[in-house]
């Protein structure tokens, strides 16, 4: 069975769990071609278009 060694700290263990409830902020970038905001490398929800060429046909 595997046993640890020696104990670890109290602020090692927290260090260490702090990282799993971290968040992680993510870009947000412009819509080259409408300016509204999205996500990187996805489809502008707003106007459908990705990489200058149109994907989704979105009904206004």
């Amino acid at each position: 069975m595997a046993v640890p060694k020696q104990k670890r700290s109290r602020s090692r263990t927290h260090t260490k769990r702090a990282k799993i409830y971290r968040t992680v902020s993510v870009p947000i970038s412009k819509c080259p071609n409408c300016g509204q905001p999205k996500l990187p490398h996805r489809v502008c929800l707003h106007c459908g278009y990705y990489n200058g060429k149109q994907i989704l046909e979105i009904a206004e």
